[in-house]
C-alpha cells in the first residue's frame, strides 16, 4: 500500500528530472575527462540521445535501472503499488528504447547504453566507453 496521497505522490514524481540526470552528470564527466568532445540531447537524431559524438556517429544512452527495466539489476525492482498503470509504462519505455535504438542502426549510428548501476564500477565503465568510442 502507498503510504502517500495521489497528491503527494505526484509531487514527489514531478521533481525527478529526465535530463541532467546524476547518472548522466557522472557519465558525461568520465566522457570529457577521457578527452571526447560532444554535443547533448541532439533533437535532429531519434531519442534525443544523451550523449551524441557527431563525428564519430555514435551515441550514448544512460538509462536508469527501474525507468528502463535493466533486467536481472537490483536496482530494477518493480514497484509495489499501482502495478496497473507501472507496468504498461515501464514496458512501454523498453519498447520505445528498442524502436529508437533500430531507428539510429538504419540511420547509421551507432549506440551504448550506459546503466545507472554501472557508474558503481568506474574503471570497467571507462573501459567499455573507451573500446565504444575508439576506431576499430
Amino acid at each position: 500500500m502507498d503510504f502517500m496521497t495521489p497528491g503527494e505522490r505526484s509531487r514527489r514524481m514531478g521533481l525527478i528530472k529526465s535530463r541532467d540526470t546524476l547518472p548522466e552528470l557522472a557519465v558525461r564527466k568520465m566522457v570529457h575527462g577521457l578527452g571526447y568532445r560532444f554535443r547533448l540531447y541532439e533533437a535532429s537524431l531519434p531519442g534525443r540521445p544523451d550523449i551524441v559524438f557527431t563525428r564519430k556517429r555514435k551515441v550514448i544512452f544512460v538509462h536508469g535501472c527501474f525507468w528502463h527495466l535493466h533486467r536481472g539489476c537490483r536496482n530494477s525492482r518493480p514497484p509495489k503499488s499501482r502495478l496497473e498503470y507501472w507496468g504498461p509504462k515501464l514496458e512501454g519505455n523498453v519498447k520505445r528504447d528498442k524502436l529508437v535504438r533500430r531507428r539510429l542502426l538504419r540511420l547509421r549510428w551507432k549506440c551504448l547504453i550506459v546503466w545507472e548501476c554501472e557508474l558503481s564500477n568506474p574503471d570497467k565503465l571507462t573501459r567499455r566507453i573507451t573500446a565504444f568510442l575508439e576506431p576499430i
